[in-house]
């Protein structure tokens, strides 16, 4: 079998050598620019490709021999790709960030008889796989709550922020309407908005704001309240918003001297250095997750942590080891045979189905990502604890 992973930068280039280590298939990394590839040359089972994929004939020639795609393109390249990946008849795993809804695309995907996993990172992703699986598990699910962050390990003026992407995918989180669910109706929010303060054990005390992370869940699950919401180091969110009440984050283009541009674009440009790690530069990714409900006839409360670090032995970023190393096991399930939904499938259908959402954490867990769980048995209307509590480390 023959997998291709379009898109090559840290997260990409994460997933390809993870897929990699496989031998009951040939991996090929695909990337426009030689520079990312240049990081998988020490790589003997890539097979490396530097192809322009945003015409038909660039596409065809990545993606014509593969049984599966994965697409790890820029957020603003997501649907298209993914669009054509689909029309083409190949099985996709999907980590791009798109603000499109990819629901659009399942008679597509159905027609072609293609499963097209979407969102499919660490959050959204790793958190739907998880969201799906308790909504399986318990008789009720109540509520679901997600706070999740990437952070640079130290904290530098002014930013205190370091990105393992596009800026622009970051930006669109700050301009983005944040979606949650409340008694049962879809509630809108501006982002970065509802900041709060955290105190997340073994990092300190972060703030949390509103963003529109809970995409498909409000669609999928059955639950009457829902919210994600964004970590960052405390006054994160009020920079961000001067940039963007600014104008920084417009995507109207002006005219500067007779010159048209996208302040967005000038934006990017500017902070992409400053939010660039540095080579061996640590990072770390936080999650906690919260749900609510009955089981068994009781009332329960679990919550999911996840704090992971930078490795410094293989030099990968905590973020593209968490995002990327849960799409690459995603499509080996896909590879395997586990997951073979046809259509547009957030990961919450595979958490739904069975065996999935156990091989997740166990592969996680051999590349030294944990997700400890702590259930607590609730009495009253109150959510009073009772003694009743413990917590499963999950590995």
């Amino acid at each position: 079998m023959r997998v291709t992973v379009l898109g090559s930068g840290l997260v990409g280039g994460a997933i390809a050598k993870d897929l990699a280590t496989e031998k009951t298939w040939s991996v090929k990394a695909v990337d426009r620019s030689e520079e990312p590839l240049a990081r998988l040359r020490d790589q003997a089972r890539l097979q490396l490709a530097c192809q322009d994929i945003s015409g038909d004939a660039g596409l065809k020639a990545a993606i014509g021999d593969a049984d599966l795609v994965v697409s790890a393109v820029p957020g603003h390249l997501g649907y298209e790709t993914l669009r054509r990946v689909i029309e083409a008849g190949k099985n996709v795993v999907d980590i791009s960030f798109f603000a499109e809804d990819p629901f659009d695309l399942d008679s597509l995907a159905q027609q072609r008889g293609v499963t097209a996993v979407v969102d499919c990172g660490v959050a959204p992703g790793l958190s739907n796989v998880i969201a799906g699986h308790v909504h399986r598990e318990m008789d009720r699910v109540d509520s679901f709550l997600c706070l999740v962050g990437g952070l640079p390990a130290v904290r530098s003026w002014p930013y205190e922020y370091k990105a393992v992407f596009s800026p622009i995918d970051v930006m669109a989180e700050f301009t983005r309407p944040a979606r949650f669910v409340e008694h049962g109706e879809l509630v809108v929010r501006p982002a970065l908005s509802d900041v709060e303060l955290i105190d997340f054990k073994g990092v300190g005390t972060l703030e949390a704001f509103n963003t529109d992370g809970l995409r498909s869940l409000a669609r999928t699950l059955d639950i009457p309240f829902m919210k994600e919401k964004t970590m960052r180091y405390p006054g994160h969110a009020n920079l961000a918003r001067v940039f963007r009440d600014s104008g920084f984050f417009n995507t109207e283009y002006i005219d500067v001297d007779g010159t048209k541009v996208r302040p967005i674009d000038v934006t990017s440009r500017l902070l992409i250095e400053q939010w660039r790690l540095a080579e061996n530069e640590a990072d770390l990714t936080v999650m906690q997750i919260i749900m609510t409900g009955q089981h068994h006839g009781k009332h329960e409360r679990r919550d999911f942590y996840l704090l992971d670090r930078f490795d410094a032995a293989t030099g990968t970023t905590s973020m593209a080891r968490t995002t990327g190393y849960t799409c690459a096991i995603v499509a080996r399930q896909v590879l395997a045979g586990m997951f073979t939904r046809k259509g547009i499938c957030p990961p919450e259908y595979l958490g739904a189905t069975a065996g999935c959402y156990e091989h997740l954490l166990a592969e996680l867990g051999r590349r030294n990502i944990v997700v400890q769980e702590a259930v607590t048995v609730l009495a009253g209307s109150n959510d009073e604890q009772v003694a009743n509590q413990f917590q499963r480390r999950i590995a």
